[in-house]
């Protein structure tokens, strides 16, 4: 594995790339995981994260870490927040409707969202709450197809912080969702640290709150 550290030096931080082959050669042929970084650096971060314009990155972390800001000020292109497709749905739907009732239909709309964009061919942000590998394994998948390749940014932010988020942003999960979502964000934090990525990721960015709010630029290239 490759593990580089970037510096704020750096305006912009371009993600590593795979080069486009037919399917047995691209998969002999995989660069070696690289994991980059950029907590614990008061602020001199990169300001932008650069993908190649067939990519797909993926944004994971705690509920209320941070994700749907971080995509909302910063991608520059196509972006999949399953938080927007909520607010679609709470705007549209009674206040005397629980969101029980009518979350199967939100994941729908999500997820029919997700596959429209990746039809597209352009290069993609995708919200991931970290307990969904199979979302995850659909990309690398897709990534693969469309001859790109899957980036990982992993926001590490404490759980106090994260329940702090959702306080502020007056909507939260069960205490048996956040402990289910903090499990497998830690499973996945660590095994990024040791090197090990998520199965067809060429890259992971390791972000804590300064390096989040450092970001001004998440975009594709070309």
């Amino acid at each position: 594995m490759n593990r580089t550290t970037a510096y704020a030096a750096n305006p912009g931080l371009a993600l590593p790339g795979q080069p486009a082959a037919p399917a047995p050669e691209a998969c002999a042929e995989l660069p070696a995981p690289v994991v980059r970084d950029l907590r614990d650096r008061g602020g001199r971060s990169p300001h932008a994260l650069l993908f190649g314009p067939r990519d797909l990155a993926v944004i994971t972390g705690l509920p209320g870490s941070g994700k749907s800001t971080l995509m909302r000020r910063t991608v520059r292109g196509l972006r999949i927040d399953s938080q927007d497709t909520r607010d679609r749905w709470d705007r549209r739907m009674p206040r005397s409707v629980p969101y029980a009732l009518y979350r199967p239909f939100v994941r729908l709309s999500h997820y029919a969202g997700l596959r429209r964009a990746l039809r597209s061919g352009e290069g993609v942000v995708v919200h991931d709450c970290g307990t969904q590998a199979w979302v995850r394994a659909w990309l690398a998948r897709e990534a693969r197809r469309r001859g790109g390749t899957l980036h990982l940014l992993l926001l590490d932010v404490a759980p106090g912080e994260a329940l702090a988020g959702q306080r502020e942003r007056g909507r939260g999960v069960s205490r048996y969702a956040f402990l289910r979502h903090r499990t497998a964000s830690t499973r996945l934090l660590r095994a990024v640290t040791d090197g090990a990525l998520p199965g067809g990721c060429t890259s992971a960015v390791l972000l804590d709150r300064a390096a989040a709010d450092t970001l001004r630029r998440i975009a594709f290239t070309g």
